[in-house]
């Protein structure tokens, strides 16, 4: 079996998550996290008709890119995560699609309140296993690639 070719990659990125509309947005690559992770406010399940539904709005109103947009999962998992200090919290994790550079990934990514992060998107090792190769020295590789 032929290996895939690996993707060269920085340490902050640009990346689109397409079924979202949330295009182009900084996120931060980060070797020694497991899962990734989106910064939504107003996360909330709701009970309609004897199903729960996840609502939440991406990112939060000091952010360039917040449009107010509510979103509504009917597919979703909660799960029990590490945050950046090593304490468990309970958050709900989505399946989505996730650009980054030329590759699409489809990928779990789990909703949080990272407004006191410097990037509202982390990028973990279980993406990045198998696709890419971190270089720390770098950031932004991809988008600079693009306009050569």
């Amino acid at each position: 079996m032929a290996e895939k070719i690996k993707l060269l990659i920085g340490r902050r990125e640009k990346v689109s998550f397409l079924d979202l509309q949330l295009l182009g947005i900084d996120a931060k690559v980060d070797t020694g996290a497991y899962s990734n992770a989106l910064h939504c406010h107003e996360i909330e399940v709701r009970q309609e008709t004897g199903k729960l539904i996840l609502y939440f709005k991406l990112l939060d109103p000091s952010h360039p890119e917040y449009n107010e947009q509510l979103f509504r999962f009917e597919d979703f998992t909660e799960k029990q995560i590490k945050n950046s200090f090593g304490d468990l919290e309970k958050r709900y994790v989505i399946k989505t699609r996730l650009g980054i550079g030329p590759k699409i990934v489809k990928t779990s990514i789990s909703l949080t309140d990272r407004g006191q992060m410097r990037y509202p998107v982390l990028i973990g090792r279980k993406l990045l296993k198998r696709r890419f190769i971190v270089d720390v020295n770098e950031m932004y590789l991809l988008s600079r690639q693009k306009k050569s």
